[in-house]
């Protein structure tokens, strides 16, 4: 009879997961890891659905002795004498923290089942000291160093970047609690902290200047997240099972999974990081889709791009340093580290210091960009993939009339707080538009006369655009001809279609455009 395997979508308890019997990527080496570090104080950034909080409660089993559940992962083999230690776990992912009251409440209703468990018959009515008298009391209950895990310590400040009130009430609230951190230095065993950034300089880690962050070390790279050799180890038979649904092979599903949901990089040298929770979506479903991007679109990030004016080929084309990518800051929140940090960006490449960073995948480029588009642009959700399909369709089949027609459209009744007359947010509509039709594309192509603004490539066409505003489609079609930008095509056996377009701050749309083959 063959083995049935039970894919752990969306699973964030260990316990269960084993107790089921699900599949487990074994990360329990690095718990050895960890403990031969010789800290006491860690942290670790990554997205959101890449694992964390399993990785936590898998931390919570072990420091709570329970052995068995390790049986067959590296942990059981470890030289451990398993004996259980006190662990307060501390949940901050299960609100969305939009009234100043749902902190209080969330550290309330926690710390009161501490003080059961640990016999605080008289608490004190405020909640650091309160929480330092859990620390306190759980040690000299059990004689053992205390274990303290925090899940998306930062998700009432990351939640709230657009709000200056509520922003400063919770990091006044978490300053507190998270100062007896260092205050009970002598009672606490480990603390581990997981989140989206490190907001170090508005003081909530103020008092830990010795945690050791490991969210950019190569050591930890794929701590979270599935590698291509898990993948090899672990998937074969999903990867058979959809090659069989499809009518294709292993080796086919393989490569349809690394171009969808592969290519994340977390340090300097890193593997190839596959998105964890997709990964096992399709595993379960036998169906490729953008699961990931679909469960919980980036509103955040919506308001940041919209709130500073990015220009968005500035973002997916860019370099900086490991500094740069580290935290957030309320008063100017870097778009960059924010598009890392939340997984729509990562790193490439690194060089003499610096980071390149880029989409990682086509899952996130497709869910991102279709999901920004009807933002910027007058598409609605739910069109935008028809959309895309019948612009590459007109593109294919050289209708040129036909889809200039669909992009005058797409800039018709742009929102009209969208600042056109500085070509950022025109610019931003084109990149992502370009970005989406999954055809070969090239912005700015520099030639040996100048830059041909667009250039796109087909089987039997190729398109040479240029685009001017508030002029006309004669001057950009004369200049097409005039720096002779399809000159170095001319061998190229392929349709040359040379398009001048016109689009007007005015009207805020194109207003006329020219062609010539």
């Amino acid at each position: 009879m063959e083995k049935i395997i039970r894919y752990p979508v969306g699973e964030q308890s260990f316990i269960s997961l084993r107790k089921r019997n699900c599949l487990y990527i074994d990360k329990t080496h690095y718990v050895e890891k960890l403990l031969s570090h010789g800290s006491k104080y860690y942290f670790l950034g990554r997205p959101r659905r890449f694992g964390k909080s399993l990785f936590l409660s898998m931390l919570q089993c072990f420091f709570q002795g329970k052995r068995d559940l390790f049986k067959g992962l590296y942990a059981y083999t470890m030289n451990w004498d398993w004996q259980p230690r006190p662990v307060l776990y501390l949940d901050l992912n299960i609100e969305s923290y939009r009234q100043k009251e749902s902190l209080d409440q969330i550290l309330d209703n926690v710390i009161s089942s501490w003080e059961k468990e640990y016999d605080i018959t008289f608490p004190s009515d405020n909640i650091s000291a309160r929480f330092k008298n859990v620390i306190e009391a759980a040690y000299k209950k059990t004689g053992q160093g205390v274990i303290i895990l925090v899940d998306e310590y930062d998700k009432p400040l990351v939640n709230n970047l657009h709000d200056s009130e509520l922003f400063d009430h919770f990091r006044e609230q978490l300053t507190a609690v998270y100062s007896n951190l260092k205050s009970s230095a002598e009672f606490i065993r480990m603390v581990f902290l997981t989140g989206v950034s490190r907001f170090a300089h508005l003081s909530v880690f103020s008092g830990l200047n010795n945690i050791t962050d490991i969210t950019f070390l190569d050591q930890y790279a794929d701590i979270c997240g599935i590698t291509e050799k898990e993948l090899a180890d672990n998937f074969q038979p999903g990867m058979i099972a959809i090659a069989e649904k499809e009518g294709s092979t292993a080796r086919d599903v393989h490569d349809q999974l690394k171009r969808l949901y592969d290519g994340y990089h977390f340090a300097k040298r890193c593997p190839d990081i596959y998105n964890p929770y997709s990964l096992l979506n399709v595993m379960e479903s036998c169906d490729m889709q953008n699961y990931w991007i679909k469960s919980g679109m980036p509103t955040l990030l919506e308001q940041q791009l919209k709130r500073f004016q990015v220009n968005l080929q500035d973002l997916f084309e860019t370099e900086c340093s490991q500094q740069m990518l580290e935290g957030l800051d309320f008063d100017n929140p870097n778009p960059v580290a924010l598009l890392y940090q939340t997984g729509y960006l990562t790193i490439k490449d690194f060089d003499s210091g610096i980071f390149t960073l880029g989409l990682p995948n086509q899952e996130v480029k497709e869910g991102f960009l279709g999901y920004l588009l009807p933002r910027y642009a007058n598409v609605h959700n739910g069109d935008t993939e028809f959309f895309i399909y019948k612009f590459v369709k007109e593109l294919k089949s050289g209708k040129v009339d036909d889809f200039m027609k669909r992009m005058q459209s797409l800039f018709a009744a742009v929102p009209y707080q969208m600042e056109l007359h500085n070509e950022r947010n025109l610019h931003n509509v084109m990149l992502m538009l370009v970005l989406l039709l999954g055809i070969k594309v090239k912005a700015e192509y520099a030639t040996s006369a100048g830059r041909i603004d667009m250039l796109l490539e087909t089987e039997q066409y190729l398109y040479i655009i240029e685009l001017k505003i508030d002029k006309s489609a004669q001057e950009a079609l004369n200049q097409i001809n005039a720096k002779d930008y399809a000159q170095p095509f001319a061998a190229n056996g392929r349709q040359v279609v040379k398009i001048g377009v016109n689009f007007s701050t005015q009207t805020r749309t194109i207003t006329d455009w020219l062609v010539e083959r």
